[in-house]
């Protein structure tokens, strides 16, 4: 009797840690089977899935930065807000000020670095909860943004001269081998980049420390504020790197864009298996998390369903996952 048992809880144990991965491969499964079409299969072919993989990359790349926040124990809200905010800059920058792509580039980085640093500011220095204080920057971004374009859109044509982007921005548009997007590309390195960051660095290692147990990192002599402000900085950044993709896939920098970004970021990271409580989560579960997401919202629109109830249906998936959570931390 009690091998069986013990069977049992080796068997919940298992679908528990790869609940996300399980949730994939079903998720897949079904969307096959159910997008059949004049005997082709539309949800399997290449386009399909290469669009997947490019509206997947912009949540991705916030998602990674999310990550870190999470893991840390605190949240940034502000992300949907700062992809509207860099991506009305990057297009003032360019078509407004004439700027070259790099010089823009690196501004726009410049703008997302000096956003996270405020937010890290704020949460360590003035011991402000996180919550509020993303909550609160969230407003004054698409503010900014508002300002910043007159609150108007700013269309990026291509070109030389006043008036035009620079033709170089626009290899964000632009396939690898005729095939893979090129925010794809950027997305999977970033993801890749950061596994190693979080995994294999000194700084990895405290921000998990902290997000388990914030007093006992104090404790240790480990630099609480510091590693909180760069993991804000790098946050925001990310988010800066998705508007300017943003930006070029709709060829406007807008200060609505972004709006609802920080939900998709969440809901990635939690449904990767990343905890919410802090301590926990790997960025190739928010990646698996992500590609749910997307999947999710390319079956849903395959068939033709209300946005309105994709929106619905995201909302019920963090509910999900975090129930699941809580429950395996039950037992």
């Amino acid at each position: 009797m009690d091998a069986d048992k013990l069977k049992i809880q080796k068997i919940e144990s298992f679908l528990k840690q790869f609940q996300s991965y399980i949730a994939l491969i079903i998720i897949v499964v079904v969307a096959t089977l159910i997008n059949i079409k004049d005997g082709e299969n539309v949800f399997l072919s290449v386009p399909n899935l290469m669009n997947v993989l490019r509206a997947v990359s912009e949540t991705g790349i916030i998602a990674i930065g999310m990550t870190m926040i999470l893991i840390l124990g605190d949240i940034d809200l502000s992300v949907g807000s700062i992809v509207g905010l860099v991506s009305t800059g990057c297009a003032s920058l360019m078509v407004r000020n004439g700027l070259g792509m790099f010089p823009a580039v690196l501004l726009s980085l410049l703008i997302g670095a000096l956003y996270g640093l405020f937010n890290g500011l704020c949460v360590t220095k003035l011991k402000l909860q996180a919550f509020i204080v993303t909550l609160a920057s969230m407003n004054i971004a698409r503010g900014l943004a508002r300002f910043w374009s007159n609150g108007v859109g700013i269309p990026l044509a291509y070109g030389e001269g006043e008036g035009f982007a620079p033709p170089a921005f626009g290899l964000l548009q632009e396939k690898a081998f005729g095939v893979i997007p090129a925010p794809v590309i950027i997305f999977i390195s970033l993801l890749l980049i950061f596994q190693c960051v979080l995994s294999k660095t000194s700084f990895g290692r405290k921000v998990y420390a902290i997000g388990g147990n914030k007093n006992a990192s104090y404790l240790a002599g480990i630099p609480v504020d510091r590693i909180k402000i760069i993991a804000f900085m790098l946050c925001s950044m990310l988010s800066a790197v998705a508007a300017m993709i943003h930006a070029a896939q709709i060829s406007q920098g807008g200060p609505n864009e972004g709006i609802g970004y920080e939900l998709n970021a969440v809901a990635a990271c939690a449904i990767g298996g990343t905890s919410l409580a802090g301590g926990k989560g790997t960025m190739i579960g928010t990646l698996v998390g992500a590609i749910i997401l997307g999947l999710l919202d390319n079956v849903l629109g395959l068939k033709g369903v209300n946005s309105n109830l994709q929106l619905m249906v995201k909302g019920l998936i963090i509910i999900i996952a975090v129930f699941m959570q809580s429950e395996r931390k039950a037992d």
